[in-house]
């Protein structure tokens, strides 16, 4: 599955831990305090008035303010006041502006997903249209930032966009209004089988809860009897929603999370205040290392109470609480301030902020510090480094090939030309590529540059320069040369040898022309090993309960 592959992906808002002990006495420390707070104000009145060149000073104590927070972890944040609408609108998924994603493809800003019933979908705008002005004003050489802040503003204000369309000589306009946006939670939820159920879960902003409980009961409603929820690349967000998508699948008053940090009037425990919507149907959480912070506290919860199993890959391993303080002039600071414990009783952090080694550097936490917790049913389970899942898949990963097809938008660009050739196609779930069609995608790229190296050659050029500083190069010379030949690739052989991902890729695209995000989403199942995997112990109960009981 396009989405699913080896991907690093940072969380968003419930993430790490730091714990300050100190041994100064109060009266001491704020004389540190005080005296390190006037030794930087003085300092940059020095730099400001004899530095040989102008100094920006909004920009140099932003530098200042940003090396100092990194010193304690990256979640630490300072957002000044120009900021606060991103950050409002990361953490509760709700903007005012035309409702699409936006990317950059070969050096163009194109739009890669309008939002289904939302103002760039109604105005007709289509994935792959190249944003060439905004209001009359050329925007060909502003980066996707500026570009996305243009296209942000009040709810109802008009706009008009400039666009280059594929199959069209000159460019199109579109003249519509903006509005208000709030993104989905759930972007998909269907049936992946006869009776299992899948649930799509993206990020953890208000509603979250509402929206997976809303999805389990019209699956129930279906006749489904078993269910995956995917939380893979789910990097969190509000641990609120944590808490409520977690009380979709567990008894109402039971503990899903308690917080502790240095003021310790702030510690909590968390706890389900309604009524569930399934506590007994077979629950199957996809997770793997882009699952972060929210996404791991339900994953943990699920396994904490065996109320389902894990499958995929380890989380990523974040344990720590952020909350944000106001600050003078309308900015503010996104903090840690505590960390998280799911109900076994572990904290899950994987990285220490607190102890770095001489160069800075953070590291795992050492499998030897970590410790034992149980289950609900006795399950041995571990801290300190993300949630292990109950089923563990290998990570797939992408040939060069297919990586430089998606990384230099051949796969995007074929999907825009074969969706302005063909007027319709068959559902998500059936639509294939034909052989023929793939010939003509590869009759397609035979003018276009998609060169790559393999892992192999760039070995053999690092084996290649060493032999040389070592002065063994020509005693492998000859060797060295067969085995480059051997390894060298070729372009044509490569199309058909990963002839099988390069149309995974290739369908879910086009899909996604014809089917938005969600057909998208559809198109993959079929491919992906972790739904498979899911779908296949669901179908074997004898197995599911084993797996859930004491080892």
């Amino acid at each position: 599955m396009l989405k699913n592959k080896k991907v690093t992906i940072v969380g968003v808002f419930v993430v790490c831990t730091f714990t300050l002990v100190s041994f100064i006495a109060p009266a001491e420390r704020y004389f540190e305090i005080a005296k390190n707070l006037d030794i930087f104000a003085t300092l940059f009145k020095e730099v400001n008035a004899y530095y040989v060149d102008e100094v920006d000073p909004d920009k140099m104590i932003r530098v200042g303010i940003d090396a100092m927070l990194e010193s304690l972890d990256p979640y630490t944040n300072y957002i000044p006041e120009d900021e606060i609408e991103s950050f409002r609108t990361m953490t509760t998924g709700q903007y005012a502006g035309i409702g699409a994603l936006i990317g950059t493809i070969n050096n163009k800003t194109i739009i890669t997903m309008p939002y289904e019933g939302f103002a760039a979908y109604k105005a007709g705008l289509r994935i792959g249209d190249e944003l060439l002005e905004i209001d009359g004003k050329d925007i060909t050489s502003h980066n996707v930032s500026a570009i996305s802040s243009l296209l942000k503003g009040q709810a109802r204000t008009e706009l008009e966009l400039k666009v280059r369309r594929y199959g069209h000589e000159e460019p199109l306009t579109f003249a519509f209004k903006r509005e208000k946006i709030t993104v989905t939670n759930v972007p998909f939820y269907g049936k992946v089988g006869e009776d299992v159920g899948y649930i799509k879960l993206e990020d953890f902003t208000s509603n979250a809860g509402k929206e997976v409980a809303k999805a389990v009961q019209a699956l129930k409603d279906e006749g489904v009897t078993k269910l995956i929820l995917d939380l893979r690349n789910n990097p969190g967000g509000l641990l609120s929603e944590a808490v409520n998508v977690s009380n979709v699948f567990i008894p109402k008053s039971k503990e899903v999370v308690s917080t502790k940090g240095k003021v310790s009037e702030w510690n909590k425990v968390y706890k389900t205040l309604n009524n569930p919507v399934d506590t007994e149907m077979p629950l199957i959480v996809l997770t793997n290392e882009g699952s972060a912070s929210a996404a791991e506290i339900v994953s943990g919860v699920i396994q904490d109470y065996d109320r389902g199993l894990l499958v995929g890959g380890t989380t990523y391993g974040k344990g720590l609480v952020q909350t944000t303080r106001p600050l003078t002039y309308n900015a503010q600071l996104k903090v840690t301030t505590a960390k998280y414990y799911i109900p076994s009783g572990r904290c899950i952090q994987s990285l220490d902020y607190t102890h770095r080694d001489e160069d800075g550097k953070v590291h795992r936490i050492a499998d030897s510090l970590k410790m034992e917790f149980k289950t609900a049913n006795g399950r041995l389970v571990y801290d300190g480094g993300g949630l292990d899942p109950d089923v563990e898949m290998a990570p797939e990963y992408y040939a060069p090939i297919t990586i430089s097809l998606l990384s230099k938008g051949l796969v995007f660009n074929y999907a825009t030309r074969y969706a302005y050739d063909n007027e319709s196609i068959l559902p998500a779930t059936e639509f294939e590529l034909t052989d023929a069609e793939y010939n003509d995608f590869k009759k397609w790229l035979s003018d276009k540059d998609y060169d790559y190296t393999t892992k192999v050659e760039q070995d053999l050029v690092r084996l290649e320069q060493a032999a040389k500083k070592e002065r063994y190069f020509e005693d492998i010379q000859n060797q060295l040369h067969e085995l480059q030949q051997k390894v060298k690739h070729n372009k044509e052989q490569d199309l058909e040898k990963f002839k099988k991902e390069i149309k995974q890729a290739l369908e879910e695209e086009i899909v996604s022309r014809f089917y938005l995000q969600k057909g998208s989403i559809e198109a993959s199942f079929d491919n992906d090993s972790d739904v498979q995997k899911a779908i296949e112990l669901l179908s074997d109960s004898s197995n599911y309960n084993k797996l859930l009981s004491v080892k």
